[in-house]
């Protein structure tokens, strides 16, 4: 990082944009306004992803911070969190711990009670910002969720005690904020959403949320399941236009965009798994600009998820990798990394931990924009310093991916105003 990145990130500690106008209490979600999921009269539909919250009971105040100002900067028409909301291995739940799905371990229902109780503590604090704005949010679940010993069918349904969930119970449809919207269902955490346009007259295009899948019996991580693999497949007929996928797993292709390097290459990380005797960098000609990579993507080490995304998909957007945020490009698949939102595990340094925006345009649906949303510009320090104990960066991440959706000042700009006072 140069010395006048470092000059302008210490400007201000407080937030650069501007919050939503007090005393107007329409739903901040233009969709949820609208009653379904679908583009404004601007031509713009607008997707935040929240990655690994990975909290216990406790949620982290500076969090929630995150998600309050992600919202209000960006007021977008739906929220998808990827998984690992829950840290499931946090002591709290020391007594229903379960390490892996297929553990087989028998807790009584007062035990499991006092797990739902906790859960639903943790969730009710990171969708408080949600369930005040009126914004409405999709869940799909990654590998620690189910560890605190709730099934992701169980989880499900304490999420949709909330108001704004889409994830459709069975029999359901839709939710309180968005009764219009329909749900193609499959399983907990795996269901898809159309987003129609201004005049609500046809499907642009979908949202699909998949459960990735957590552990592999061999070891390692696992794949999504069969039944998650031949929803995706049929989904393009079904939908009939093209769809992202949302997802906490990276695939094994996230690698075709790295480059191989030495260990001794600045920045240079290693591989996960069948990719550990290799150390990697970013491939710049697959990549967009201002991305990071701060760890090994950790993955399964065979998937056949890319060759159904090859045809009538997008693309996908993952979590897991708590350091690494970066977009690319590779045989016609869009893959986006995002970094964790959270302070309650390890991540990037403080400033770096982020939500993400994504807007679509209608002009060109399947051309997606996105950015990173960092804690360092919306909310500003830290209110506490447990997060720096996690701050293992490698590559300091660059000004900012791409262009900014938020229309803010340049950092030329910034730097400009500064010197003139």
């Amino acid at each position: 990082m140069t010395e006048m990145q470092h000059t302008t990130e210490g400007m201000s500690a407080k937030p650069r944009i501007k919050p939503a106008e007090e005393g107007d209490d329409r739903p901040l979600s233009v969709s949820a306004r609208l009653g379904r999921l679908q583009f404004h009269h601007s031509g713009k539909f607008r997707v935040l992803q929240i990655a690994d919250i990975q909290d216990g009971p406790r949620v982290c105040a500076d969090t929630v911070s995150l998600i309050a100002a992600s919202l209000d900067a960006v007021r977008p028409d739906l929220v998808v969190f990827t998984g690992n909301q829950i840290a499931g291995y946090d002591r709290a739940f020391s007594g229903t711990f379960t390490k892996r799905h297929w553990s087989g371990t028998n807790f009584d229902n007062e035990a499991l009670e006092h797990t739902r109780g906790l859960v639903r503590k943790a969730i009710s604090q990171f969708l408080k910002p949600l369930t005040d704005r009126h914004v409405p949010f999709a869940v799909t679940f990654g590998n620690h969720d189910f560890q605190c010993g709730l099934s992701n069918a169980e989880l499900e349904a304490i999420y949709c005690e909330f108001p704004g969930c889409l994830n459709a119970l069975e029999g359901q449809d839709g939710c309180a904020l968005l009764p219009n919207q329909s749900v193609m269902s499959c399983a907990p955490g795996t269901f898809a959403l159309p987003v129609t346009d201004a005049e609500s007259e046809s499907v642009v295009l979908g949202l699909a949320l998949l459960d990735s899948g957590d552990y592999a019996r061999g070891g390692g991580f696992a794949s999504p399941s069969a039944d998650a693999l031949d929803f995706l497949k049929v989904l393009p007929a079904r939908m009939g236009v093209k769809s992202l996928v949302f997802q906490h797993m990276p695939l094994p292709q996230y690698y075709d965009l790295l480059q191989p390097a030495a260990p001794t290459v600045a920045f240079a990380m290693q591989g996960y798994s069948r990719h550990a005797e290799q150390y990697y960098v970013l491939d710049e000609s697959k990549t967009q600009p201002g991305g990071y990579l701060g760890e090994g993507i950790s993955c399964p080490d065979q998937s056949g998820e890319f060759e159904i995304l090859q045809s009538g998909f997008i693309g996908v957007c993952t979590g897991h990798d708590h350091r690494n945020g970066f977009v690319g490009t590779s045989q016609g698949v869009l893959m986006i990394a995002t970094p964790t939102c959270g302070f309650g595990s390890y991540g990037p340094a403080p400033a770096k931990r982020a939500t993400r925006l994504i807007e679509f345009d209608i002009r060109h649906p399947y051309e997606p924009r996105t950015q990173l949303l960092q804690f360092g510009d919306l909310v500003g320090k830290p209110s506490s310093k447990k997060a720096y104990i996690y701050a293992m960066n490698a590559k300091p991440p660059q000004e900012g991916e791409g262009d900014d959706l938020l229309r803010r000042p340049s950092l030329w700009a910034r730097l400009s105003k500064l010197l003139r006072k």
